[in-house]
């Protein structure tokens, strides 16, 4: 498929008191998760740093050539700023992209945005819009044209677009605060012993 990711990781992490893409979970980093989901579907999956980039190295090496990590210099005045150094290295026809804390993005939810020809696709689970989004490279230029104080939401909301209606919740659950941590780790498990409901 000709697809990328962009996955932003470069905040201060500041409200969840830890690095959040080394959280643990079920035994391997958040981060990872993320990129576990996206492997099977992207050519390249870039993941934007910022504050301590570093430490997301060690994060990605087993992925070998597939994974690129950027630095945003600029990550201090906000994610658009990511937003903007990620997409700058994306070259394929499409691409995703997400925070880098929503861990139980499923490749199945991908596979199910990329199967849509929409112009913008995202995911909605009870009404409520979800991560990842999925755009055209067409985009790129249109997104880096924007204004400083413009962000995401601003630009998507002159845009027309496609969502796809999903029963899973794990479009909406990211990982801002200890206690999304903890629900996080909740849903995970329910999860992984077949009890969702």
């Amino acid at each position: 498929m000709n697809t990328d990711a962009v996955i932003l990781a470069g905040g201060y992490s500041s409200r969840a008191n830890a690095f959040k893409m080394e959280l643990s979970l079920e035994g391997k980093p958040i981060l990872q998760h993320v990129i576990d989901a996206f492997f099977p579907v992207c050519n390249r999956i870039i993941v934007v740093g910022g504050y301590q980039v570093e430490r997301l190295y060690p994060l990605v090496e087993s992925y070998k050539d597939k994974v690129l990590v950027v630095t945003n210099k600029e990550f201090e005045k906000g994610m658009f700023t990511s937003v903007k150094r990620g997409i700058t290295e994306v070259t394929a026809s499409r691409f995703f992209l997400t925070p880098g804390d929503y861990p139980l993005i499923t490749t199945d939810i991908l596979r199910k945005l990329l199967e849509n020809e929409g112009e913008i696709v995202k995911p909605v689970y009870q009404g409520r819009g979800g991560h990842p989004i999925l755009l055209p490279f067409s985009c790129i230029k249109e997104i880096l044209a924007e204004p400083e104080d413009s962000n995401l939401k601003l630009y998507l909301n002159k845009k027309q677009i496609t969502q796809i209606e999903t029963e899973d919740e794990s479009i909406l659950l990211d990982v801002d605060t200890q206690l999304d941590y903890e629900k996080v780790i909740r849903f995970k498990s329910v999860k992984s012993n077949g009890n969702e409901k």
